[in-house]
């Protein structure tokens, strides 16, 4: 029995190896998962570490803590908007998929293992799903950028498809165990996983984000502690219930996620230690329970059934699944190539073991070896067959300094980090140019290495990274001042009000939000709404009409000036009573002060 010092000296020695591995993966373009395994057994009894471990439960309970950790890690980052997107087709590849998936690859290991048919389908249930810890890792943090549908989809499928393979697995090896018959019993224990989990996990969730809004705790460090323990509690709770932990605990991650949690950045930033700690740690743990001599031994059967799960199962699975869908046949071949593995499989085969079915290290060994196939042949040509079949979009740019704000409290603001290209509608401005509504002020200004304090005659350049502060309800306007000048105006400006300073000149109104109002260059709002306005003299509430554009004069200086002019771009027909071109008309009404036009967000990039 190792002494606990020992323990934690290899832990260490563990965790540094990890992060040298990252940064070998990063360079040669290894996946990182699969560097993880192979340390692992490199540690192993039968490597040059010589550690003994074979305790198959305890290894699943590391490796169900570290995925609980890493599920509502990838919660909290998943916006709404992501889910709204792809939870049809993610939905249908999560469910129907992973049953497609088993029934192929199950009927060829029980053909090419000689097992009965019963095992074989066992096989191809604990390997049937897309791992949510590895898809994560590389579309968030591997280098493959590709289009936002198709990674979102990829996203909420593996976030979604555990509890369909934790399902089809317990509920084999209770058919197999003779704890529950084939057919009713495995449909109610299917429903219950599901609609305990998603009960629980948005319950907890909503409680959870009204909790962590409203509660004051006197330490900035004890929000994310107590993420953690609603997303612990989140796992437990449903699975005491009978439900879906795994589904439960991502539920209640983009639920929190998307309410905004007081401190979130700070959240945000503590579970990117957390998920690395977990990844390092639950992939060696599963490595080092390995044994490579038995690896060998199952390595030709297990190539075959690697061979049809990755180039016939999942394809089969994705083209049946996705293609109501209206993805391309390119993107399905990439939806096809990353049905990639990792721990959840390796995890899922500790099951037969604890449960001490008949051939249960062979299906481990066998499940542990292709998890390293698909580790190495999908993750490491992943970038390749994103550029070949041209989904590639372009890398998003990192400030290599950022500004945040740190409070106890909510705090109606946003942060925004904007990349100014040579296409941005802001490059070669100044500052006291851009038509930026109130209530915005740029904070930061970051070229090459150089970090640049703002002022009204600051100019900003191409490749500069500009880090803006904003009220939400803004968000919107801002986000086109730095668009791409040969993308014409978001459609989300229609129906909101944006404060406008009146001494904003009509030249550079026209071309950060693609008007054509004025075209005197010099003239400012204040002094064209008072040509629109004469002989009468402004007075908070009076309204100009432009075509579908309505500037309410909301504040005036105490020498009669226009200092705040709200503009509101209004839909098609819908410009009150009808007033032509330049019309004016009186509205004292306040409109859409309190209006959220967007969610919120940490960053952005355009």
């Amino acid at each position: 029995m190792l002494s606990i010092e020992t323990l934690i000296l290899i832990t260490g020695i563990l965790l540094l190896l990890g992060i040298a591995s990252n940064k070998f993966s990063a360079r040669m373009g290894v996946p990182v998962l699969f560097l993880f395994l192979v340390i692992g057994m490199l540690a192993g009894s039968e490597g040059i570490g010589g550690i003994e471990f074979e305790d198959y439960a305890l290894a699943n309970g590391i490796g169900t803590v570290a995925l609980c950790l890493i599920l509502f890690d990838g919660g909290i980052r998943t916006p709404y908007a992501s889910i709204r997107s792809a939870w049809k087709p993610a939905g249908v590849l999560a469910t129907v998929g992973v049953v497609i998936t088993a029934l192929i690859t199950g009927i060829a290991a029980s053909w090419i293992l000689g097992l009965s048919l019963w095992q074989g389908l066992l096989l191809g249930s604990i390997v049937g799903s897309t791992d949510a810890s590895v898809v994560f890792a590389v579309l968030r943090g591997g280098g493959v950028h590709i289009r936002p549908r198709l990674a979102n989809t990829l996203e909420v499928e593996s976030g979604s498809n555990d509890p369909m393979a934790i399902f089809l697995t317990v509920g084999l090896i209770q058919m197999l165990g003779g704890e529950v018959p084939f057919g009713f019993g495995l449909v109610t224990l299917f429903l219950n996983q599901l609609a305990v989990g998603v009960f629980v996990g948005i319950a907890v969730g909503w409680t959870g984000a009204w909790l962590l809004r409203h509660i004051r705790l006197e330490a900035a460090g004890l929000y994310p502690v107590m993420a953690t323990a609603l997303g612990l509690f989140s796992f437990g709770f449903a699975a005491e219930l009978g439900g879906s932990g795994f589904l439960s605990v991502y539920l209640t991650g983009i639920v929190i996620g998307n309410r905004r949690p007081i401190f979130h950045r700070g959240i945000l930033l503590f579970y990117d230690g957390v998920t690395w700690i977990c990844q390092i740690l639950m992939f060696i743990a599963l490595g080092i329970l390995s044994f490579p001599s038995r690896l060998i031994d199952v390595a030709i059967p297990a190539l075959m059934i690697a061979f049809i799960l990755i180039f016939i199962a999942r394809p089969v699975a994705v083209f049946i699944c996705a293609a109501p869908f209206k993805f391309s046949t390119r993107e399905l071949t990439f939806l096809s190539w990353v049905g990639l593995k990792g721990a959840v499989p390796i995890t899922l085969a500790t099951f037969p073991m604890i449960a001490g079915l008949p051939s249960a290290s062979v299906l481990f060994d066998t499940v542990f070896f292709v998890v390293l196939v698909s580790a190495l042949v999908q993750g490491w040509t992943l970038p390749t067959i994103a550029r070949r079949l041209k989904l590639e979009v372009s890398k998003r740019h990192q400030a290599p300094v950022t500004l945040e704000l740190s409070s106890l409290r909510n705090v109606d603001a946003d942060i925004v980090d904007y990349y100014v290209d040579e296409n941005c509608r802001a490059t070669n401005c100044l500052i006291k140019d851009l038509a930026l509504p109130d209530g915005v002020v740029i904070g930061l200004i970051v070229r090459d290495d150089q970090i640049i304090m703002p002022q009204g005659r600051s100019e900003l350049q191409s490749g500069d990274h500009v880090i803006v502060m904003m009220r939400p309800q803004v968000r919107v306007l801002v986000d086109q001042v730095f668009a791409n000048r040969k993308h014409p105006a978001s459609k989300k400006l229609g129906d909101l009000e944006f404060p406008l300073r009146g001494s904003i000149r009509m030249s550079d109104l026209n071309l950060f939000y693609d008007l054509n109002v004025d075209k005197d260059k010099n003239a400012t709002l204040d002094q064209w709404i008072r040509r629109r306005l004469a002989p009468k003299i402004p007075v908070a509430g009076d309204v100009v009409q432009f075509d579908q554009i309505a500037f309410h004069v909301r504040d005036l200086s105490a020498n009669g000036g226009i200092e705040f002019v709200g503009m509101v771009f209004q839909a098609a027909g819908d410009s009150g009573d009808g007033a032509a071109d330049g019309a004016i008309t009186k509205n004292g009404a306040l409109a859409g002060d309190s209006q959220r036009s967007v969610e919120h967000g940490e960053e952005a990039s355009v």
